[in-house]
């Protein structure tokens, strides 16, 4: 039979997704290290919950201690309210898993003030991967644009990013890592300085040399989304590249060659001609 607790802990996945803090039940059950399956059971009133699995739920999202095991107070607590708005779209199939979203370069203008806006996220492309690491999780993958960041990256290139948390960025963001940096204004992808703790900022950074730092204070980051994967357009091999080259030079070679003859034709016909006006 289901106890209280987890009543009161279905009330809690309820209030969460409902708030946009969780966006699948899938991705809460793997935030709480637990399996989906598992959770299912719970959800459908066939399992209770563990000590365990409260502890962590409490910690994870902040949730009421006294709500959980009285039923008294709120589920979050109103210093919550402001996180509530942070809420991330996502795009799921029939069985909820959760398909990449592609933010092509024609998208990208518009993309910081749309991110709320379910029916805008839902036209973007998506697709999933065949590798295990993308198949739990938050993906998104961006066109990359210009040449700022080469040679680690070139323009037309994507980039498949897993998404960070803005309550982590503190400690999570890793300085000299490349990530997908989302303001109001654009989106860029740089090599990032986190100098959250000590200046309240982020450095961007630029492999190409030619491109200055920029500073961008934290409340102006709408999200950040950490590089995993690029993909790129199949390029011809190192070798193949060598027969092409090789195949150019013995045809100019043979262009040359018919040119010459061809010239000195044309020379031994003006002499020749050269020669009978004087003998008139």
């Amino acid at each position: 039979m289901q106890d209280i607790i987890t009543k009161r802990f279905i009330q809690c996945h309820k209030e969460l997704r409902e708030n946009g803090i969780v966006r699948s039940s899938r991705q809460f059950a793997l935030s709480l290290d637990y399996l989906p399956q598992s959770l299912s059971e719970i959800l459908k009133g066939r399992r209770n919950v563990t000590v365990e699995l409260t502890r962590k739920l409490v910690e994870k999202y902040n949730i009421c201690p006294k709500f959980l095991y009285t039923g008294q107070g709120q589920i979050l607590p109103t210093s919550e309210e402001e996180s509530k708005k942070d809420v991330l779209v996502v795009v799921a199939d029939q069985n909820n898993n959760e398909r990449i979203v592609h933010v092509p370069y024609a998208a990208q203008a518009g993309y910081g003030g749309q991110l709320t806006d379910p029916d805008y996220i839902s036209e973007l492309p998506t697709f999933t991967l065949p590798d295990q690491f993308f198949q739990s999780g938050t993906f998104r993958s961006f066109d990359v644009v210009g040449d700022s960041m080469e040679p680690t990256l070139f323009e037309g290139e994507r980039v498949v990013c897993s998404f960070t948390e803005k309550n982590a960025w503190k400690h999570s963001i890793k300085s000299n890592h490349v990530y997908v940096v989302i303001t109001h204004d654009d989106i860029v992808v740089k090599r990032v300085e986190n100098k959250l703790s000590e200046n309240g900022c982020f450095i961007l950074h630029s492999d190409n040399e030619y491109y200055p730092e920029r500073i961008v204070p934290g409340d102006e980051v709408l999200e950040l989304w950490s590089i995993k994967l690029k993909i790129s357009r199949f390029m011809s091999s190192p070798k193949n590249i060598r027969n092409g080259l090789h195949l150019e030079i013995d045809a100019l070679r043979n262009t040359l060659t018919s040119q010459n003859e061809l010239i000195h034709s044309l020379n031994s016909t003006i002499e020749k001609m050269l020669r009978q006006n004087r003998s008139r």
